[in-house]
């Protein structure tokens, strides 16, 4: 039986250690603290430990590890494995990405599958989908945001995941694809209005979040945005253009509520070079005491490590973006989420 290393058990983490030990699946969670979540499992072994010294000394030799900490820890993480030529499934979105640690892989042996959430993620899957059956493409729009149903006085949001990536994607340039040519913008720009079914009006505005997608796919204009309430991002531009935005605050004011009611929400619009245009939706408001944004990541990243393991052979030594899965694969991660409850609208993945 594969070992399946999972570092780190945060609300993301968490969700994908239960739905793999639902298909009866050993693991080893490594975590800096004790997590009181999980009851007695005979296939759940619980390290209290370092993730990064665990890195340096796990002996399986059929073992994967599902790379779940926070941004550069995460990269840290994912640094190590690569150089004892291990397998990985990295979500931890850090800034530096793995694909930079691609020739070591190569020389190591290591296979990496990364940023296979929701978005980055299964938003790649299904461009690359569009691009496959439609000749290429020509544009592609990702909007994408986890938020509190209810609006409320202060901020209109809670983070999902660590409060300090949120930060860093707010600071960071924005790289788009702008008349076929990569293009930097500042972070935060093209800030408009959308309509989202579910909830009513958003907004929308550019972030670094495109990734791989940068060099894997060919486009002539190609972007992501981040969907936020009214209000949100003109309050942090606001701040932080007076000098008076303190992060430490708003590390704690961002902080995830569990007793909150939440959504995610993401569409994925591709205009294809044949003239055919695809459009999904993406809608979850949680379930069963899971947020939404631990489902329709999860759910993304449990797919693929089931699938890799039911493989061995899916991913080839070096480091691989979501865009190098088979349309096989994709269509099993869209049906892993429909058959969770998550809504999603939208041409389906045909073989």
């Amino acid at each position: 039986m594969t070992m399946i290393h999972c570092l780190g058990s945060g609300l993301v983490g968490s969700f994908v250690i239960k739905k793999l030990l639902d298909e009866k699946m050993k693991i080893n969670l490594v975590d800096i603290e004790k997590k009181e979540i999980f009851t007695d499992n005979d296939l759940l072994t619980i390290h209290v430990t370092d993730a990064i010294e665990y890195c340096k000394n796990t002996s399986n030799e059929d073992e994967i590890f599902v790379n779940m900490l926070p941004g550069s820890l995460g990269f840290s993480a994912t640094e190590i494995l690569v150089s004892r030529g291990k397998k990985v499934v990295d979500l931890s979105f850090s800034e530096t990405t793995p694909d930079s640690l691609n020739e070591r892989a190569i020389d190591s042996g290591a296979r990496i599958l990364w940023d296979v959430g929701i978005a980055p993620g299964f938003s790649n899957m299904l461009v690359t989908y569009a691009s496959r059956l439609g000749g290429g493409v020509y544009n592609a729009e990702i909007r994408v945001g986890g938020n509190p149903v209810e609006r409320d006085e202060k901020w209109s949001y809670m983070a999902p995941f660590s409060p300090k990536d949120v930060i860093a994607e707010y600071t960071r340039p924005a790289r788009i694809i702008k008349s076929g040519k990569l293009t930097t913008v500042p972070a935060l720009s093209d800030i408009h209005k959308i309509n989202v079914e579910q909830v009513g009006i958003m907004e929308s505005f550019l972030t670094d979040g495109l990734r791989s997608l940068l060099t894997t796919i060919s486009a002539e204009e190609m972007t992501e945005y981040t969907v936020r309430w009214p209000g949100h991002i003109q309050r942090y531009i606001d701040e932080r253009d007076s000098n008076v935005l303190d992060y430490e605050k708003l590390i704690e004011d961002w902080k995830f509520d569990k007793t909150r009611n939440e959504f995610t929400w993401m569409e994925v619009k591709v205009d294809c070079v044949n003239g055919e245009r695809m459009v999904w939706t993406v809608f979850d408001e949680g379930r069963n005491g899971d947020s939404s944004m631990a489902r329709t990541t999860g759910l993304v990243t449990a797919s693929c490590v089931k699938q890799w393991i039911s493989n061995p052979e899916l991913i080839q030594v070096g480091v691989h973006p979501p865009e190098s899965l088979p349309n096989d694969v994709i269509a099993n991660v869209s049906q892993s989420l429909k058959d969770e409850g998550i809504e999603i609208n939208g041409p389906d993945i045909i073989l």
